[in-house]
C-alpha cells in the first residue's frame, strides 16, 4: 500500500467528515471519496484495461480517475483539452490506450479511431467510459503508471513514461519544504499539466488538504493562451484558496490587478510560480504588494518540480533549492538531474531506465542548491503559460504557405507567438500576408499560431551575419537586431475595466 492511500485512509478514521474536494456546487468528503475510489478501481479491474486516457476538464472526477488507475496500476494517460485533433490521435495510437474516459461536450473532439456507443461509466453523471480497439500496441518501460505528453514542441507531442513512485516522490518533498498543513487549494492550471497534477493534487492530499477543482472557464480561461483577467481575480476572491500555482502570465496578471488598486484575498499563503522562466523584478514586486509568490523550477522527465523557493528557504532571482530526493549539476555546460529519472519516452526503448537527465537548460546551482536558470540550450520556446513550441514547426508551415521567403518566430516567455516576416513579392499587401498566417493559425493548436506579426525592413542575409552559412536563422542577433519590432508586437495589459 503507498503512503498516500495511507494518509488517506487514515484520515477517514480520524475526520471522516473532512472535505478532499470541493467546487461551487458540491463537495467530496473523506469517506465519499474514498468510496468513489474503490467503484472506479472495481470498474478498471472489471474491464482487465492495461492504458486509460482521460479526456475531461478540471473537476472532481479527473482526480478520482486518475488516483484509481494510480491504486490499480493502470497506465493512466492524461490528455490535456488544448491539444489538436491531430496531436490526440497521435497520443491515442502512439500509448496503445484501450479506454479513453471522456467528459460529456468533448465528445466531438474524440478521435475518429473510436467508435462512439462504448460502455456506460458513471461518477457524478459527468463521465463515460468509451473502450477503444488499439491500432497499436505502445512499447511502455515496465512500472510506468503515467504517461505524460509536454504541449508538443511539433506536432506530435513526446511521451514522458514515470511510475506512481516517481509522483510521490516530488510530492513527498513539495510538503516537505512548504511546510502547509490543510491547505486550500485552488487548480488553476489544467490537471493534465503534470506540474498541477503532483503538486496540486497528490501533495496537499498528503498533508490533509482540500482541492477546488472548478471548470477552467468559471475561472476565466479562454482555450489554453488566454485569460478573462476580470473573471479570474473574481474567482480568486469567492474561492480564497491558500495555495496556488501559477504560469508566469497569470502573475501578469495579478501584478496589473494590483497596481489599480486589486486586494488579494487574505487567506492565500503561498503561490509557486514556474513553466517558463520568470522576471525577478517581476516576483519583487508582487511581494512588495504581499502576494506570497515563489518561484520554481521542474522539467516533466523528473516528474516535475526539481527545485523551489520556500519560507525559510528562499533566494528571489534564483528559482529555488533543489529538492532533497534529487542532485543537480553542470555538465558540460548544461544542467543535469540524478534522484529521480523518469522512466524513458513512449516508444523509444533506447531512452529507457536512464540514471540521470540532462535538462537542455544552461544555468548554475551554487553551493547551497540554489539554481539559476540563464537559457535554453536549444531552441525550445516556452511561453508564459508554459507551452513548449518549437519555433521551426511554425516556420516551416508558414513557409509552406509560399508567401514568405523568410520567417523568424519568437516568443520565449511571452503570452504568445509573433513572426518576423519577409515575403517573396514586396509589394505584398498586408491583408494577404494576413490570410496566409491566418491559413497557418488554422492547421495549428491555439498556443503556437501567430497572435502578431511585423515585416522585416530587409531580407536576413548572412552578410549581415543574421543567417548561417546554410541559411538558418541566428535568433539571438536577430532578437537583438529587431528588439524594438519585437517588443512593438506585445503591448502591456490593457487598463482592467472595473478595478
Amino acid at each position: 500500500m503507498n503512503k498516500l492511500l495511507q494518509q488517506l485512509e487514515k484520515r477517514a478514521c480520524r475526520s471522516p467528515e473532512s472535505i478532499v474536494l470541493e467546487m461551487a456546487d458540491r463537495a467530496v468528503n473523506i469517506s465519499e471519496f474514498l468510496a468513489l475510489l474503490q467503484e472506479v478501481t472495481f470498474t478498471l479491474k472489471a474491464g482487465g484495461y492495461q492504458t486509460v486516457a482521460l479526456y475531461a476538464d478540471n473537476s472532481p472526477e479527473w482526480v478520482v480517475v486518475d488516483l484509481a488507475c494510480q491504486m490499480q496500476g493502470v497506465c493512466l494517460v492524461p490528455l490535456p483539452t488544448f491539444f489538436s485533433s491531430q496531436q490526440l490521435s497521435h497520443v491515442l495510437r502512439s500509448a496503445g490506450v484501450d479506454l479513453l474516459i471522456y467528459q460529456e461536450g468533448l465528445d466531438q473532439c474524440i478521435p475518429g479511431n473510436a467508435t462512439v456507443g462504448g460502455a456506460e461509466f458513471s461518477l457524478f453523471s459527468l463521465l463515460k467510459a468509451l473502450p477503444l480497439a488499439a491500432e497499436e500496441q505502445g512499447r511502455i518501460p515496465q512500472g510506468t503508471s503515467k504517461i505524460t505528453f509536454t504541449s508538443g514542441s511539433t506536432g506530435d507531442p513526446k511521451g514522458v513514461c514515470l511510475s506512481f513512485e516517481h509522483c510521490l516522490n516530488v510530492a513527498h518533498s513539495l510538503a516537505w519544504a512548504t511546510g502547509l498543513k490543510e491547505p486550500r487549494h485552488l487548480c488553476v492550471l489544467p490537471l493534465p499539466v503534470l506540474l498541477e497534477n503532483i503538486a496540486g493534487i497528490y501533495a496537499p492530499l498528503l498533508v490533509d488538504g482540500t482541492i477546488l477543482t472548478v471548470p477552467l472557464q468559471d475561472l476565466g480561461f479562454e482555450e489554453s493562451s488566454g485569460i478573462d483577467p476580470m473573471k479570474f481575480l473574481e474567482a480568486l476572491t469567492h474561492y480564497r484558496p491558500t495555495t496556488l500555482i501559477l504560469v508566469p502570465q497569470l502573475l501578469i496578471v495579478l501584478d496589473a490587478a494590483l497596481a489599480l488598486g486589486w486586494e488579494a484575498p487574505e487567506s492565500l499563503e503561498f503561490i509557486a510560480v514556474g513553466g517558463a522562466r520568470v522576471s525577478a523584478s517581476l516576483v519583487e514586486r508582487v511581494r512588495a504588494k504581499g502576494l506570497p509568490v515563489y518561484e520554481g523550477y521542474g522539467i516533466s522527465e523528473c516528474a516535475s518540480v526539481v527545485s523551489l523557493n520556500c519560507p525559510g528557504r528562499d533566494r528571489p532571482g534564483t528559482s529555488g533549492q533543489v529538492l532533497d530526493h534529487l542532485a543537480v549539476a553542470d555538465h558540460h555546460g548544461q544542467l543535469r538531474v540524478t534522484g529521480n529519472a523518469f522512466l524513458g519516452y513512449l516508444n523509444q526503448p533506447e531512452s529507457w531506465y536512464p540514471n540521470h537527465v540532462d535538462t537542455g537548460d544552461v544555468g548554475t546551482v551554487d553551493t547551497d542548491g540554489y539554481i539559476t536558470i540563464e537559457g535554453r540550450e536549444k531552441n525550445l520556446l516556452i511561453n508564459s503559460y508554459g507551452r513548449n513550441i518549437s519555433p521551426e514547426w511554425i516556420e516551416s508551415e508558414l513557409a509552406g504557405t509560399g508567401v514568405f521567403r523568410q520567417a523568424v518566430v519568437f516568443g520565449d516567455g511571452r503570452p504568445y507567438c509573433t513572426a518576423l516576416i519577409y515575403p517573396l513579392d514586396e509589394n505584398c499587401t498586408d491583408t494577404a500576408v494576413q490570410l496566409a498566417i491566418d491559413k497557418v493559425n488554422d492547421r495549428l493548436p491555439d498556443y503556437a499560431r501567430v497572435g502578431a506579426w511585423a515585416r522585416l525592413p530587409g531580407p536576413l542575409t548572412t552578410a549581415g551575419s543574421l543567417l548561417t552559412a546554410n541559411g538558418r536563422p541566428r535568433r539571438n542577433l536577430i532578437g537583438l537586431a529587431y528588439s524594438q519590432l519585437i517588443e512593438s508586437l506585445y503591448p502591456r495589459l490593457k487598463e482592467m475595466k472595473g478595478l
